[in-house]
């Protein structure tokens, strides 16, 4: 089977419903924690099950590299190889050969780039790309797209929205995965009539799902959100709705206010290994010198493992000594909190009283 989508609940813009993967159930709107190279990293898929965790992403572009599709493939499939057997997305690797700016060039054929981990040169078309997710056998896999930067020349936007289309005709034609679905994905900058074409280009194409990409790019949040004001509404709506990159708690609840269902992003674990820590607050920084002496919990209401057991203070030791312990305390912590607070959201929409819920968030919460 293919992926189906159900919207369940409605309040304004904002929806929940329920993703049926051939790996199981979403429930939407959902973060999904990033595995970059078939993990989420210091965590274990029993811990990422614990902390609330449906469904993860995995990177094309670094398990093409290393270790490489066909031994994942050998492996039986991703979800076999990293012994996760809940639903697997895979982005495309567009973004990442996008990040290569000085290692990489484009054409209409697709791009040829060096690896950052040897230099060797290595050539990305729709078709190969298509190759190796399907190699990969995630249960949801995305086209091959071209992501402009912020800012950039409104030719240059032009050219990779007409890439990111004319790619994905060819993304589709060549995928033949027998139960893994492909979703197109939306380009554009911040161009308005850019980003509706593109939106039209990709609902035409008629894929089971639709991503949202080029945003959060390093343009400012309020430009983000203007952009998914207009664009979000000329998306299907009975198809999931995913906000690619995007992951900080204020762009997830602003994120679903305009229509969104999926989002992944790795700042949770990225900052976690920083010695720093999601709150309903805002950020704080555990490894600062402040809570050497402090020994209540990362987080006073909250219920996950690190909360549970272990003081500020003994997890800034542990961050300050270089242990292992505390970036994965502080990890756990970070997805945990994002899980709940989408679980926390959807229950919002479905009770019919979500703009309470966003209100109460601002109310607390500090940049």
């Amino acid at each position: 089977m293919s992926i189906s989508f159900q919207l369940t609940h409605s309040d304004g813009p904002a929806r929940a419903g329920e993703l049926t993967t051939p790996h199981g159930l979403v429930k939407t709107p959902v973060f999904m924690p990033v595995g970059t190279c078939a993990t989420v990293k210091t965590m274990t898929p029993e811990e990422l099950r614990q902390v609330g965790a449906q469904i993860i992403l995995s990177n094309t572009y670094h398990l093409y590299l290393r270790p490489g599709h066909e031994l994942v493939a050998e492996a039986g499939g991703l979800h076999s190889f990293m012994h996760w057997d809940g639903p697997i997305l895979t982005d495309s690797g567009g973004f990442q050969i996008f990040s290569l700016a000085d290692l990489r060039r484009l054409s209409d054929e697709g791009a040829v780039f060096a690896s950052h981990i040897d230099g060797s040169s290595h050539v990305f078309t729709p078709e190969r790309v298509m190759e190796i997710e399907m190699a990969l056998s995630a249960d949801i896999a995305m086209c091959f797209d071209e992501c402009s930067p912020y800012p950039a020349p409104r030719q240059q936007v032009e050219r990779a929205t007409d890439r990111t289309y004319a790619w994905a005709k060819r993304c589709r034609a060549a995928h033949d995965h027998p139960w893994q679905s492909l979703f197109g994905i939306v380009q554009g900058g911040l161009h308005r009539d850019l980003r509706l074409q593109s939106a039209a280009q990709i609902t035409e194409l008629d894929f089971p799902g639709c991503g949202i990409g080029g945003l959060s790019v390093g343009e400012p949040k309020d430009l983000m959100y203007e952009c998914l004001d207009y664009l979000t509404p000329a998306l299907p709506e009975g198809k999931p709705r995913y906000l690619m990159g995007v992951g900080s708690p204020d762009c997830l609840v602003e994120g679903v206010a305009r229509g969104v269902d999926m989002f992944d992003c790795v700042l949770p674990t990225r900052i976690a290994r920083n010695g720093t820590v999601m709150t309903p607050d805002g950020k704080l920084v555990v490894r600062n010198a402040v809570y050497a002496r402090d020994f209540r919990p990362l987080q006073e209401d909250c219920d996950c493992y690190a909360c549970r057991n272990y003081s500020r203070a003994y997890i800034r030791h542990l961050i300050k000594a270089g242990e292992v312990l505390g970036i994965r305390l502080t990890t756990i912590h970070n997805l945990y909190y994002l899980c709940h607070l989408m679980a926390d959201i959807r229950q919002a929409i479905i009770d019919g009283c979500f703009e309470r819920f966003r209100r109460d968030f601002w109310l607390r919460y500090r940049l």
